[in-house]
């Protein structure tokens, strides 16, 4: 996959236009959706169970094809791409964190996270090395050799965050990531989506949490498969918000190295 050209780099990050997605049966979950998120938006996905939001999910992170429509991510058209270029575009541009952590249960901490630059070309040094940084970055600078099972949900979520953002890519896609927390590791988690958003990066939160969505600038309401409200229309700037277009050392922001292993089931 070539690297995108400079217009790309400073284009939305997410454009759907007249996306539909069906499945066997005559069952649509998506009808038609027009979605734009620009680079450094902090977006909410919010919609109940059966929205049409995890299949959104999919699409955006090119986990699944639509039946009809366009899918644009950091400048590439998804639909020209093969598997593999697929699998490149991820491990490229886009992070994910899922409520269930997907950690591996026999690595340190900063080895779950060093996986996340495993396709970048780094030398394991290197890997090794941002792992740290990026440890520190999300307040776990004290439990670099914490395997999975010493650790609490809150900083197995966190240690999750990290291998997603560590190689900086483009689009981190957060998949319910207080789910499966109490109530205090959750807003910790909250706290940190906002201040990587304030770095720079482009987060797009997916959550059926109506409170949690109503603290991030931007919500896009899903429902029966069609996008029925979305606040940026609302407020006469669709798709801009916080930080669009600023440059910033976070994850959205030029390097493009890799992410955490997609879990099998999201494949």
């Amino acid at each position: 996959m070539t690297a995108p050209d400079n217009a790309a780099r400073t284009g939305p990050v997410v454009r759907l236009t007249g996306v539909t997605k069906e499945y066997p049966g005559g069952v649509v979950a998506l009808r038609g959706v027009d979605l734009t998120i620009n680079r450094g938006e902090l977006v909410a996905i919010v919609g109940p169970s059966g929205s049409g939001k995890s299949t959104l999910l999919h699409i955006v992170g090119t986990l699944d094809q639509p039946t009809a429509g366009s899918v644009t991510i950091a400048g590439h058209d998804a639909a020209g791409l093969g598997d593999r270029g697929l699998s490149a575009l991820r491990a490229q541009h886009i992070g994910f964190v899922f409520q269930a952590f997907h950690l591996v249960p026999g690595m340190s901490a900063q080895a779950n996270v060093a996986e996340g630059l495993l396709y970048s070309g780094l030398p394991r040094a290197e890997r090794r090395r941002r792992a740290v940084e990026t440890l520190e970055r999300v307040g776990l600078g004290d439990r670099l050799n914490h395997r999975p099972h010493e650790l609490s949900g809150g900083q197995k979520q966190r240690v999750a965050i990290a291998r997603a953002v560590v190689g900086e890519p483009d689009l981190l896609l957060a998949d319910e990531p207080t789910g499966a927390l109490d109530s205090a590791s959750g807003e910790a988690v909250v706290e940190l989506i906002h201040e990587l958003n304030e770095e720079g990066a482009t987060i797009a939160v997916i959550t059926h949490d109506a409170e949690i969505a109503g603290r991030l600038p931007r919500q896009v309401r899903i429902r029966d498969g069609n996008i029925v409200q979305d606040t940026a229309h609302d407020q006469g700037h669709a798709g801009t918000h916080g930080h669009a277009g600023t440059p910033g050392p976070g994850p959205g922001h030029g390097h493009s190295h890799g992410h955490g292993p997609v879990p099998s089931e999201a494949r």
